[in-house]
């Protein structure tokens, strides 16, 4: 029996909820189709950051480097730990040190979900560059509190950074609908977006079968509201790849239908898996935190792990689950509620 030993950071706030609801569907699902699951849990959390003074310990990348795969849940609690802190000091090393270049974000509504537009029949695939780019952390201070403070951060595009992304972005259109948008701001950016956009040119050659159309990223944030049905795969930066995805995640009824996957393409490393919905100070411990971003995200996992069937299980049975009206809007009902629907529609699977 192949069994998957996976990290699981439940981090902070609602992550620690929705986290142990993931893995309880995981188990579940790894019962019904032939495989097994191992788990090891880390504290690492701003929590943690204020008992040590750092977000994860001394040699954790090294830890994480043994396990098959990453689950995280939340990180971030603005009240007491800087958001810059947070980032930088876990999920940003993460992605680096594990060469998770590719960030993936899909978004269509889900059965009962009502978001706020027109369109109901838009899948989107939003692939973000995830290692470098506008958070490559280049720059610096000088002069603090002075009148002539100067901040600068620097923006680092690479010809391997981006055809990566490109190449993989192009990839997804292939096992999709054969489409790509390229989203740049070139117009303003005529260094590092002109640069983008040529080697989207580049790329395209080699895949005559994908069609190929390039925007600027205020002209896409546009698109996704007023045409999301005519989009395929979209690719961007990683900044402009954060914004869209957030945009992305409303147009599909809330952040908390908001999954995603970092992943590291040649398995060198581990890929990582997380809703993006945050932490969420303001409902935190109350138990009625939406799971299922973090199942769908799970169900990523699984599909990264080889366990395509097991992935389409539990998307099955989160459709079956909304279908019925549960998790469908803020509130309504529990985590612990959504959750047993999700298993109870796995139960009765064919």
């Amino acid at each position: 029996m192949q069994t998957y030993n996976l990290a699981v950071i439940p981090g902070d706030g609602i992550g620690v909820d929705v986290t142990a609801a993931a893995m309880t569907v995981i188990e579940a699902t790894a019962q019904r189709h032939g495989f097994a699951v191992t788990s090891q849990q880390f504290d690492w959390s701003c929590a943690h950051y204020l008992e040590t003074g750092a977000m994860m310990p001394e040699g954790g990348i090294d830890t994480l480097r043994t396990f098959d795969a990453i689950l995280l849940g939340a990180v971030g609690w603005p009240e007491t730990v800087p958001d810059a802190v947070s980032l930088h000091g876990l999920l940003l090393p993460i992605r680096k040190a594990f060469n998770q270049y590719a960030n993936i974000r899909p978004h269509r509504l889900l059965p009962g979900v009502e978001g706020p537009l027109k369109a109901k029949d838009f899948d989107i695939l939003c692939i973000r560059e995830n290692t470098e780019g506008e958070y490559s952390g280049a720059g610096g201070r000088v002069h603090q509190g002075m009148a002539n403070e100067v901040a600068v951060e620097t923006a680092i595009f690479t010809r391997t950074g981006v055809e990566r992304i490109l190449r993989f972005a192009f990839d997804q259109a292939r096992a999709r609908r054969g489409h790509v948008t390229s989203v740049t701001k070139s117009n303003a950016q005529k260094h590092s977006m002109v640069f983008w956009d040529e080697m989207t040119r580049h790329v395209a050659q080699d895949y005559p079968d994908v069609t190929m159309a390039m925007m600027h990223v205020d002209a896409m944030a546009a698109r996704m509201v007023m045409a999301p049905e005519s989009l395929d795969v979209v690719v961007a930066s990683n900044l402009f790849g954060d914004i869209l995805t957030d945009l992305g995640a409303a147009i599909q009824g809330g952040l908390g239908f908001a999954a995603s996957a970092n992943i590291c393409p040649d398995r060198s490393g581990p890929s990582m898996f997380e809703p993006v919905h945050g932490s969420a100070p303001d409902i935190a411990g109350r138990g009625i935190a939406n799971p299922i971003a973090a199942i769908w995200s799970a169900a990523m996992m699984l599909d990264h792990l080889g366990e395509a069937a097991a992935a389409k299980a539990i998307l099955t049975a989160t459709e079956t689950a909304t279908g019925q009206g549960i998790g469908t809007r803020p509130g309504q009902q529990s985590t612990d509620d959504i959750t047993t629907a999700i298993l109870t529609a796995l139960e009765t699977q064919a």
